[in-house]
Formats: C-alpha cells, structure tokens, sequence
C-alpha cells in the first residue's frame, strides 16, 4: 500500500485541501475555481488513483457460406459432431428424440436409434471410440459406442443438458447459464467450472457447443447469434452473426443450433432445429 492510501481520512482531505490552495494559488491569475475543480481526478490520477482498464476488444465477425447442402426438415437438431470424417447428429423433442449418423453430403440418415420416450435428447460429443449424448431435464447422460451406437454406460449429472463438446483432454458442458462445466472425459465428474462474460456482462442460454482449437464455440438460444469463448477465463472472444441464412425459408423453422468442425477442411457445418439446409461455412470479419 503506499503513504496516501494508509492515511487516514482526515488528513486525506487536509492534504487534498492543500494541493487544491495551490494550485489555486499558482494559477490565480489565469483560472477560476470552477476550472480547478475541473482538474482535479487529473491531480488524483496523477497521486496514485487508478483508472478503469478498457475491456479486451470482442471480435465481430460473419459467416460467409462455402456450400449448402441437404438436412432432415424433421430433426430438431440439439447436437452436431464430425469425427473420423462422419457426422453424427442428436435431434431433440420428447418422444421424438434420436441419435443418428447422417451423410453430411446429401443430408441422408445412414444410421439411427430413437431414444425412450421420457427422454429429450441434447448435445453431444464423441470422446475416442464413444459418443456421449445428453438429455434435457433428465439428469442423464448416455454412453454408446461409435461404430454400432449400442449403450456402454450412463452417467448422471445435477443440472439441466444443453451442449456438450470434447478438447481432447476434457469435456465442456452448458446447462443453459452462463456457466461452462468441465468433466471428466470417463467419469464425467466435474473437474471445474467458468462463468462466460462479454466486457463483464454475463451471457447465458449458452447452448450447442463446439471446442476447436483450445476455444469453445457456443450458440446463444433464441438468437442468430454464435460466440466464441475463452475457456481458461469464459471471456467472449469473438461474436459471429449467422442471421439470414435460410433467406425466405426462415419462417418455418426453429432456431439456428448446431456447429461441428470439419479439421480436414478447416470448416465448420452449422444448421438449425427443423431446418432444410446445412451450411458449410467459415467465419470472417465483418
């Protein structure tokens, strides 16, 4: 601490009262007190007050689309994967809800297994040999294995599911806040939290998630909107606008969800919940 932030307040304002006497004394030919007043967060700054650092500057970007190509009309998309050059999707809505394989070309489902009908299906993320499914609001996580999509395991978790993507070393999971989960990759417990910011302001309804890179894509529900996180510090690094894709199809679908990044082109697939086009795309500045 230094001398002037260990006095105590009342020789505090004697000592301001002298610098004011002065500086009023040295500039009485030339200013009046108003202008003294004026200078003085200047004298303050100068003494050792400090100032608000600006915040990091959040990137505005644009999807500028490569292809389009074909997707089910009847998938309430919740999760979207590339892994091993195959796109795997979980469409949600209870009694509805399915995990499937779909050719990211033609929009075919090549593979499929409906989930019971309790359940509400969310994000997913395959982890090596297997793929982990979320639900809803069931608490439950399902295991099954990649190549025949039969269930390994379950695990359980206390919040809502919403996204879930893997880093290679860990999971990272959104609940629908504003905070990310991070798990264990075979055990699922929770090794860590972060709360998400944009310039300090929490951003919540995080949804379908997509870690690339040592950063964590995330939809934002109900908005046209895809941010990308810092998720050492859950700090928005980047806003990226995805409105207008569907054009005059808009009307009769439900909202942007899904990313999967495809590393062998350096791309990312996005869609939307009952949507009759996948996007290839990448994202640029504005």
């Amino acid at each position: 601490m230094t001398i002037a932030g260990s006095l105590n307040s009342s020789i505090r304002r004697g000592l301001a009262a002298l610098l004011i006497a002065a500086f009023a004394f040295a500039c009485a030919d030339s200013t009046d007190a108003t202008s003294v007043k004026a200078t003085l967060p200047t004298t303050a700054a100068v003494s050792g007050a400090s100032t608000r650092a600006p915040s990091a500057t959040v990137e505005q970007l644009r999807v500028e689309v490569i292809s389009r190509r074909p997707h089910d009309r009847g998938s309430f998309t919740e999760g979207l994967e590339i892994a091993g050059g195959r796109l795997y999707e979980s469409s949600g809505l209870q009694g509805e809800s399915t995990l499937r394989e779909v050719d990211a070309r033609t929009g075919a489902v090549t593979r499929k297994i409906d989930m019971d009908n309790q359940y509400f299906g969310e994000g997913i993320a395959v982890v090596d040999d297997r793929i982990i499914q979320l639900t809803w609001q069931e608490h439950t996580a399902f295991v099954y294995r990649l190549t025949d999509f039969s269930k390994i395991t379950t695990f359980t978790y206390d919040t809502e599911g919403w996204g879930l993507c893997d880093d290679g070393s860990r999971l990272v999971m959104s609940d629908g806040t504003n905070q990310l989960y991070f798990r264990d990759r075979s055990t699922f417990a929770v090794t860590g939290k972060v709360s998400v910011t944009e310039n300090g302001t929490p951003i919540d309804q995080l949804n379908e998630l997509e870690c690339v890179d040592g950063q964590v894509y995330a939809n934002v529900w109900q908005t046209d909107t895809i941010v990308r996180i810092d998720p050492a510090s859950g700090r928005v690094t980047a806003a990226i606008n995805a409105a207008g894709l569907l054009g005059a199809d808009a009307g009769a679908v439900d909202v942007l969800n899904g990313i999967a990044y495809d590393p062998t082109t350096k791309t990312f697939l996005i869609t939307g919940k009952l949507w009759p086009t996948l996007f290839e795309v990448r994202f640029v500045p504005r």
